[in-house]
């Protein structure tokens, strides 16, 4: 049986109306982990939806604090100023959640999810919930909403939707191209990366797999020694070229990556009955919107798809658009989205950038 404790009251203003907001704790169905997190209601409401925010890769605190922002705290704030529920909690072994969050994987990240879901259905006042995945996050909402009843629907932000071996080659590809450095450097950076992931791929669940890393490397590397040997200009290249081979070996060969170099989402996506909204921002690097938007769109019965114009992954208005500007952007989360997630949930009829939201 859940247990479920509750502390720190007090009324906040945001947007268009008042809300509620305590720090909450609760465990799972083992009492293995205690999660500690933040849930904010609206005020004046018997009755109200409410959502759960899943976070994605690597650890995070309940406000989603990334590159100086605070995004799930800013999408929760204004989500229960217009009459929405949110629960926003810190990951595995963060804040005041217990656990080990280097021995997670999406799976068990989906698990939480469904356990925040269900504490959020016995919750006073709230007759429907759903969750909020951001990045990875958005994939453990839909594994989470394939398990449990409680989760009615979905909103996908930058969700994964893709293979992991393609996402891992596709992100790693546009942030090379993205980083301003010699066109022989990204070709070595490609041509590696790619080697390793494949590698990683081949032996995710081999016992051996980093002496296969490490040989994958080796064989690499001589031959670019080689090519260096008839180019002058290919060897003056490799002076100044660096592969993190023993912090790419000691995360390849951890359990979340394993897990994740094989995932596969056809199966799940193919699987969620509840209705689904997924949003990318065209600009993002990390998560290719147009790919993961159609598989969205092929695989869930049930599936809103838009592409944002101007937003990269953290969903704002980026001018550069590389992994090194969102700590210099002023704006924490796009407002049209915030309206977007706002109108679906609630089922309100408006136009946000051409597009129409009724859930």
């Amino acid at each position: 049986m859940m247990r479920i404790l509750f502390a720190l009251l007090f009324i906040s203003m945001q947007g268009m109306g008042q809300f509620v907001s305590k720090d909450v704790q609760y465990y799972n169905a083992d009492s293995s982990i205690r999660f500690g997190g933040t849930l904010t209601i609206p005020s004046g409401v018997q009755q109200f939806p409410a959502v759960v925010i899943v976070s994605g890769t690597g650890r995070q605190d309940r406000d989603g604090t990334m590159a100086g922002h605070k995004m799930f705290k800013v999408i929760a704030e204004y989500l229960s100023s217009n009459g929405i529920a949110v629960l926003r909690v810190d990951d595995r072994g963060t804040g005041t959640t217990t656990g080990d969050y280097e021995k997670a994987t999406t799976a068990d990240f989906a698990a939480d999810a469904v356990t925040a879901a269900a504490f959020l259905k016995a919750y006073p006042g709230v007759k429907r919930v759903g969750l909020i995945g951001h990045s990875e996050g958005g994939a453990a909402a839909y594994m989470a909403a394939v398990k449990s009843k409680d989760i009615r629907f979905v909103i996908s932000l930058a969700g994964l939707a893709t293979t992991g071996l393609k996402a891992l080659q596709a992100q790693n590809r546009a942030i090379v191209t993205s980083a301003g450095i010699p066109v022989l450097k990204q070709k070595r950076f490609n041509e590696i990366n790619d080697i390793m992931f494949d590698t990683a791929y081949a032996y995710a669940t081999a016992p051996d797999m980093e002496q296969h890393l490490r040989n994958a490397y080796v064989l690499w590397d001589n031959q670019d020694i080689a090519k260096g040997e008839k180019d002058s200009v290919y060897k003056k290249s490799r002076d100044h070229f660096f592969f993190p081979l023993e912090s790419y070996l000691r995360q390849a060969t951890g359990p979340w990556y394993r897990y994740n170099i094989r995932f596969d989402p056809v199966p799940w996506l193919k699987q969620v009955k509840v209705p689904l909204l997924a949003i990318n921002g065209d600009k993002d690097i990390m998560v290719a919107a147009d790919e993961n938007l159609g598989n969205y769109k092929a695989y869930v019965k049930n599936a809103t798809v838009v592409k944002v114009p101007g937003l990269n992954h953290l969903f704002q208005h980026c001018v550069t658009c590389t992994m090194q500007e969102p700590s210099k952007l002023q704006e924490d989360f796009a407002p049209e989205v915030l309206k977007m997630m706002s109108a679906w949930i609630n089922g309100t009829k408006i136009d946000v950038n051409g597009v129409q939201f009724i859930k």
